[in-house]
């Protein structure tokens, strides 16, 4: 499958910005709203998903509230297959099942219709897909959550990697990663 050239990469990295201290002091926030407008870099970057993915055996796309349904809806879209949201509790308006997942200090869950994955097809394939990996804790509950729903998740797929932070070795042992950029 395809990867991004040097070039390409350091192109992406330096259309999104980086906050210093926020949301709280010592964190260095990646903020992808500059490669949302920039024009080249967003088609830069939706072009590598659709030939990275164009060949796949892929059903659905899965993204991750809420950055997750900019890059996923508009990956489903070129890809011509269906988008599925994976919300936060009580944002879906139908029967749900849900995934719960530990945070540093509590619990969080993510949630799916529950017949968000069906279609004429058993098991079919699901690309998750979100900007940022970091801990890992939401994305391991979204695939979880495909695969508890009747799915596959064959993939995850992130813009960034945050490398130091290890959120991609828990979800490798469940499914296979795929992180456009990496930052150590």
């Amino acid at each position: 499958m395809e990867t991004l050239n040097k070039n390409d990469k350091d192109f992406l990295l330096n259309s999104i910005r980086t906050v210093e201290d926020f949301p709280k002091p010592g964190i260095s926030f990646k903020d992808i709203t500059t490669l949302l407008g920039n024009s080249k870099a967003y088609t830069l970057l939706m072009n590598h998903l659709y030939n990275r993915y164009k060949d796949q055996d892929i059903d659905y796309i899965a993204g991750i509230e809420s950055r997750g349904f900019i890059f996923g809806a508009s990956l489903a879209t070129m890809l011509g297959i269906k988008f599925v949201p994976i919300r936060k509790p009580g944002k879906l308006p139908y029967t749900t099942i849900s995934e719960k997942y530990s945070l540093e200090y509590g619990v969080d869950e993510v949630e799916v219709h529950i017949d968000a994955f069906k279609c004429e097809k058993e098991n079919p394939n699901v690309l998750l897909i979100d900007d940022l990996i970091a801990t890992g804790g939401t994305a391991k509950a979204a695939v979880t959550l495909i695969n508890k729903a009747g799915a596959n998740c064959k993939e995850a797929c992130f813009v960034i990697n945050l490398k130091f932070l290890n959120g991609d070795k828990e979800i490798k042992k469940i499914t296979s990663v795929y992180s456009v950029l990496e930052v150590n």
